[in-house]
């Protein structure tokens, strides 16, 4: 009987579960240090209600070296962008668990729209400086690092609007990852627009409000 053999270009077997299992570690402790560095920076935005902290409190906060940051970060903005997606991320969770609650493929949009409405309204009592003083300046200077961030919220929406398109509850030939851009941007805009109330009518615009425009547009049917 011939005895398999093999090549030397290959790895035995057990060293290439060693090398996974070192890999693996390795991994989960990258892992643990980097959400210890996003505790650290969180807790310091909440205490001092804005996003002014230098690298150096992070890293005394968490209670890892300066060395070991700049491994998982290349500085600041990461991190605050780390903390951004990650916010987002919970709020995609959020969105998704509304939505869960509803049976109707519209219904489930109505309260995925009205929740998000409220949930980017401008709120003096909520310390959100990643909202407020990150996100505007992020727009600016890094579009395509908003566009990451908002990719599960835009997901939740796209996945909602495929089931109201299945359902034959919008129009066919509706692209539905592109209206989900627009109803999207729509609600966030006009939330974070609300600060002030409307002139003419000294009322602020409401989560219904917004949703019978993105339901329903203007224009007669």
């Amino acid at each position: 009987m011939e005895v398999p053999v093999t090549s030397p270009s290959e790895k035995p077997a057990w060293k290439q579960r060693a090398v996974e299992r070192s890999l693996r570690t390795a991994t989960l402790r990258a892992e643990e240090r980097v959400q210890r560095f996003l505790d650290a920076a969180q807790a310091i935005i909440t205490e001092k209600g804005s996003t002014d902290f230098t690298v150096q409190e992070v890293v005394d906060r968490s209670r890892q070296s300066l060395r070991s940051f700049y491994l998982q970060f290349d500085g600041k903005h990461e991190l605050l962008l780390a903390l951004f997606e990650d916010a987002l991320a919970r709020t995609s969770e959020q969105l998704r668990a509304a939505a869960d609650g509803q049976t109707d493929p519209m219904d489930k949009l109505q309260v995925t729209v009205e929740l998000l409405f409220e949930l980017c309204r401008p709120d003096p009592a909520a310390q959100r400086p990643l909202f407020t003083d990150f996100a505007p300046q992020l727009l600016v200077s890094h579009p395509g690092h908003v566009k990451v961030a908002h990719a599960p919220v835009l997901a939740l929406f796209t996945e909602l609007m495929d089931q109201a398109k299945e359902a034959g509850e919008i129009t066919a030939d509706m692209n539905t990852r592109r209206t989900a851009a627009m109803v999207m941007q729509t609600v966030m805009f006009t939330a974070q627009s609300t600060g002030a109330v409307d002139e003419e009518t000294q009322h602020p615009i409401t989560a219904t409000e917004v949703w019978n425009f993105c339901a329903h547009g203007f224009a007669r049917a």
